[in-house]
């Protein structure tokens, strides 16, 4: 079972579909919300069982962002046409054996960083 949880416990999730896709997003977006950039991975919608208040914000006409409303944790991103939702590996309870296996949107990421893990990168 992978779990995981916002800052101030609020909002939960836990699934028992093994996490898929594990991605850092640079966009422009991620990095202004986060501060920086964002770790992720994905299940099927179905798969995952969310806990507590969350709110959705629509980022764009093609997804949405779930984030706490007491801490601001940012938890989810989830395109409208798909079926898989994703959620924020910084956010879990537990080591999962998960690696990263590609780097997206590289294009806008920040000036102040390298990216030299050897990771595939678009």
């Amino acid at each position: 079972m992978t779990r995981g949880r916002c800052l101030c416990g609020a909002v939960s999730f836990e699934t028992a579909a093994v996490p898929q896709g594990a991605s850092v997003c640079h966009c422009g977006q991620c990095r202004r919300q986060s501060g920086h950039l964002w770790a992720s991975a994905y299940v099927p919608k179905a798969d995952l069982t969310i806990s507590g208040a969350l709110r959705w914000f629509d980022s764009s006409d093609k997804a949405q962002r779930g984030f706490c409303p007491v801490c601001g944790s940012f938890l989810f991103w989830q395109a409208h046409d798909e079926d898989t939702i994703s959620f924020a590996l910084g956010a879990l309870d537990a080591r999962t054996g998960l690696r990263l296996t590609k780097h997206i949107f590289t294009a806008d990421k920040g000036d102040y960083y390298d990216i030299t893990d050897g990771v595939p990168q678009s």
